[in-house]
């Protein structure tokens, strides 16, 4: 009967080893690794884009910008107004000096600054969110769609308490090795039952 305790104590503890250490814990990464990233770039070396190219965003990750708010903004908008720098008809507006948005779902999103000219001038964002494993890869048909603009009670980011901001790192290495970690813990467990 014993034995048969230490056992059943020992499976479960290795299925919610496996179960908690390989799942992912979203974060906070503040825009550009610093406080004073959202600004028009000095080169075009210190484009936010080259930033974005080096992190790894995952679906729940929340993107935190700090900016002056009562000069800039951030617009969420799609491809075609990226490109163009099109402030007129943003998907989303946020102000305030600290904005906080969830990557909610994989593929692109796009950010540019709502304060007049910084975008032509290269203040903006492009971040790609991976796939889960195992989910199916995004529909292409129509990635963030051109939406009515949100009412301003709605549209406004309101919250002006800071956010703990943390620098970007490879979350799938960090789910790897967690996962790796708590596995051998449940093993080691089964060996000393």
């Amino acid at each position: 009967m014993a034995g048969c305790l230490r056992a059943s104590s020992a499976t479960c503890i290795l299925v919610l080893s496996v179960v908690f250490g390989i799942s992912y814990a979203a974060k906070d990464i503040l825009v550009g690794g610093k406080v004073d990233a959202w600004k028009v770039p000095s080169s075009p070396s210190d484009s936010l884009n080259k930033w974005a190219e080096r992190a790894r965003f995952q679906v729940g990750d929340r993107l935190v910008w700090k900016y002056d708010g009562g000069k800039d903004s951030v617009l969420e908008v799609n491809k075609e107004d990226y490109g163009n720098c099109n402030t007129s008809n943003p998907i989303k507006k946020f102000n305030g000096g600290n904005t906080k948005v969830e990557l909610d779902h994989p593929g692109p999103f796009y950010f540019i600054s709502g304060a007049k000219g910084s975008c032509e001038q290269g203040e903006k964002l492009h971040v790609v969110v991976m796939t889960p494993r195992g989910a199916p890869a995004p529909s292409r048909a129509h990635p963030h769609a051109p939406s009515p603009a949100p009412s301003p009670s709605s549209g406004f980011e309101e919250d002006h308490t800071p956010a703990p901001a943390v620098a970007p790192s490879s979350g799938g290495a960090n789910a790897l090795e967690s996962g790796i970690l708590m596995t051998l813990i449940g093993v080691f467990a089964m060996w000393v039952f």
